[in-house]
């Protein structure tokens, strides 16, 4: 009897036939399958933060469908197979945790994540030789078409492993006010490019604080998005029984109702 793997890996094959697969499946190839493979992605985090177990059940089945789809169009090329895709992980997994497999012992996490930034750094070099590019830096390997703020923190985590860091939270949040009074004078000069550039400076900033303060930023702002809708819609909900429209109501009855959203909505501190 089949495995469940096996399976999926035939039907795959069986939709790309050129004969008798599926028109659709068939027409796909790496660059077609980008939004689908991510959208997935986000959708298996969407099930985990609505809890929804059932949900995370078939939305990880859809993502690993994206992964066996470009394993195969990339075996119909011959370029390597999915079997080759698990070897390759199953390898990664082994080298980056020598203390699990190999004997290893750190003193502490610090330790232990530094040994994991040196086997990703060892990885990268090896990349950049089998390129043929004249020099690997830090910051190779991070995805340019991440969200900007996740790749930020990314970038952040990378210098900082390599000593470019601030020693404590102390300086970052001065910086913050720095940004801040730079944004502040770019706006009264009324230069759009350059507000734009020091806005950028004061968010990549506000990550650095959130990095030191061990918040991931992306939760954070999803978080603080979740909220704000829960405010601004308890808002729409307390003017719509009125009989009006938001944009009758003048900002200060607007800022009360949102005064006493923020104490209605207000969560318990977990």
């Amino acid at each position: 009897m089949l495995s469940n793997t096996s399976k999926l890996l035939r039907i795959m094959a069986q939709l790309r036939h050129p004969e008798e697969g599926c028109p659709w499946d068939r027409e796909q190839d790496f660059y077609s399958l980008i939004p689908y493979t991510i959208e997935e992605a986000y959708e298996v985090a969407d099930a985990i933060e609505r809890n929804d177990l059932e949900d995370l059940r078939h939305e990880l089945g859809d993502l690993l469908l994206q992964v066996v789809f470009h394993a195969r169009l990339a075996e119909e090329q011959g370029l390597f197979d999915f079997e080759q895709v698990a070897e390759g992980i199953c390898e990664k997994l082994v080298r980056r945790h020598p203390h699990v497999f190999d004997g290893a012992r750190f003193e502490n996490d610090q330790e232990r994540r530094q040994a994991w930034e040196d086997a990703k750094a060892k990885e990268r070099q090896g990349k950049t030789k089998t390129r043929g590019e004249a020099r690997d830096s830090a910051l190779s390997g991070i995805a340019v078409n991440l969200p900007a703020l996740l790749q930020c923190e990314k970038i952040q985590n990378r210098a900082a492993s390599h000593g470019f860091d601030w020693p404590d939270v102390a300086p970052v949040f001065a910086k913050v006010h720095e940004e801040l009074e730079e944004v502040k004078d770019a706006w009264q000069e009324g230069d759009q490019a350059h507000i734009q550039e020091e806005i950028g400076d004061l968010l990549l900033v506000a990550v650095n604080l959130a990095r030191h303060l061990h918040v991931n930023p992306e939760i954070a702002l999803k978080e603080s998005n979740k909220k704000f809708s829960r405010r601004f819609q308890f808002i729409e909900e307390k003017v719509r029984s009125s009989g009006r429209e938001m944009r009758d109501c003048k900002l200060p009855e607007l800022d009360a109702l949102w005064d006493e959203a923020k104490v209605k909505l207000k969560r318990p501190c977990r």
